[in-house]
């Protein structure tokens, strides 16, 4: 019997709804397998802010240190969003993300067929789509320094700087390679290099790299064409690499190929507690109603499983039950397109 240590972060918004379902497949993974899972909550984000004045409390920061996952819902809203940057709830997730030293961000997209509806893109563009989103996740612009809004001459001048080392690009660059080994043996680094020095960098460092994988074809995207790439040919990609900003941004429109952010899940992970979160925010104008769509937070679960657990047989099986729902017609509202055919459900029914 193997034990596993879950902090569970809900979080703001719609967190709290779609985590509860996560837990009730743990709760079913427990009676049904040899795996036993201990939980322990604790405030985060605008929750924490509330009831403690800062989104993320150093015992927090422990707590998930000594855990060996964290499952998060979401953080934000637009109740928080007069307070400094450095008070908000997503300030919290950086730390946490810092803290845990969770460099490398795991985002698949994978076409659901049953979906082919949802989906803003053409079936025949999008239904061969399964590939990974590799992102760096604690450099890049959201960490670098200087940083600040400052009056000159009685104009406000804002500065956001995007640093990478090379010890950092190869880390991350690492992961995606092995990645890459493990499926297609196809790897796209995504960057800014015609213009950004930081990008110049980190195409060179990607292909020093590349020498020692020898199997696995590395092609160079500037990142402009490779969001007009994900959604005129989605199917070419397997593992893309990315800095932290592209990397936030091209994940995101990866929901298109799912019809929505609902779907999409993601793991974070490094050398030490690995975190694991739907990629959608907190959805504050649906939250409490019963709307949320869990996938996302369930799917995560079976990245948790994966990487935290190894246990990936218990992750493709959460991964077959999503496409078998599907299948049967069941819908969220916000894969919903009204259709005769679907089912449509709220959020712990699905």
């Amino acid at each position: 019997m193997s034990l596993v240590k879950v902090l569970l972060l809900e979080g703001d918004g719609i967190g709290p709804e779609v985590v509860t379902e996560a837990v009730k497949v743990l709760s079913l993974l427990s009676n049904h397998t040899d795996l036993r899972f201990e939980l322990e909550r604790a405030d985060f984000g605008g929750l924490s802010i509330e009831n403690h004045g800062k989104p993320l409390l150093d015992s927090v920061s422990k707590l998930a240190l000594e855990s060996d996952a964290v499952l998060l819902g979401a953080v934000g809203g637009p109740q928080w969003d007069g307070l400094s940057l450095e008070c908000r709830p997503e300030r919290g997730l950086l730390e946490l993300r810092s803290d845990l030293e969770v460099f490398a961000n795991l985002r698949p997209a994978k076409f659901f067929e049953s979906l082919a509806t949802a989906s803003p893109l053409r079936e025949e563009l999008s239904k061969e789509a399964d590939f990974i989103i590799v992102r760096e996740l604690i450099g890049g612009i959201y960490f670098g320094h200087p940083q600040s809004v400052q009056i000159d001459n009685g104009v406000r001048r804002g500065v956001s700087t995007m640093v990478y080392d090379e010890q950092e690009i190869r880390r991350i660059g690492a992961v995606a390679f092995e990645i890459a080994q493990s499926r297609k043996k196809r790897l796209v680094s995504v960057d800014k290099a015609n213009v950004l020095d930081v990008q110049r960098l980190w195409r060179e460092v990607m292909n020093e790299l590349s020498r020692d994988y020898p199997d696995v074809e590395l092609e160079h995207y500037y990142v402009d064409n490779c969001a007009m790439q994900l959604v005129t040919n989605p199917s070419q990609f397997d593992v893309l690499v990315t800095g932290n900003m592209f990397g936030d941004i091209l994940s995101d429109t990866a929901a298109a190929l799912t019809g929505s952010l609902g779907m999409l899940p993601s793991a974070s992970v490094g050398e030490k507690t690995g975190i694991f979160e739907p990629v959608h925010g907190s959805a504050p104008d649906i939250a409490g109603q019963e709307k949320a769509n869990p996938i996302a937070a369930i799917l995560s679960l079976g990245m948790l499983l994966e990487h935290s657990a190894n246990r990936g047989d218990l992750g493709n099986l959460l991964t077959r039950a999503v496409d078998d729902v599907l299948a049967a017609g069941y819908r969220t509202l916000d894969i919903s397109t009204g259709s005769r055919r679907e089912k449509l459900v709220g959020t712990s029914e699905m």
